[in-house]
């Protein structure tokens, strides 16, 4: 499988935000969500997110009850943010400080 290296982790050693977001994607779409979850957290909360928000959305539109809606993007968003944030230093400090690296086999 073709694995496209993260320049940021190249130059560095330290993982970017996004790293681990690719393979996280691929164990959702494989249904296996502990290990989506230990590559990149912000992969199953996005899919969460618009799975909850699409449903409310239809829901609302269906029975015609505005207040059915979510319409919390802000909230999503920030919360996303944050995920990335914590993930990245999480991350970063397991990989400095304790020579753990969180990205090279799936533990979950």
């Amino acid at each position: 499988m073709f694995h496209m290296p993260c320049l940021f982790h190249a130059l560095t050693g330290l993982y970017c935000p996004g790293c681990g977001g690719t393979r996280a994607v691929k164990y959702l779409l494989q249904g296996k969500l502990l290990a989506s979850l230990q590559y990149h957290p912000l992969v199953l909360y996005g899919a969460v997110v618009a799975a909850l928000e699409l449903g409310s959305w239809l829901l609302a539109k269906r029975l015609g009850r505005k207040e059915l809606y979510l319409g919390r993007e802000s909230l999503f968003l920030y919360t996303g943010l944050g995920i990335v944030a914590v993930n990245w230093i999480v991350k970063n400090v397991c990989l400095v400080v304790w020579g753990i690296d969180l990205l090279s086999v799936p533990l979950l």
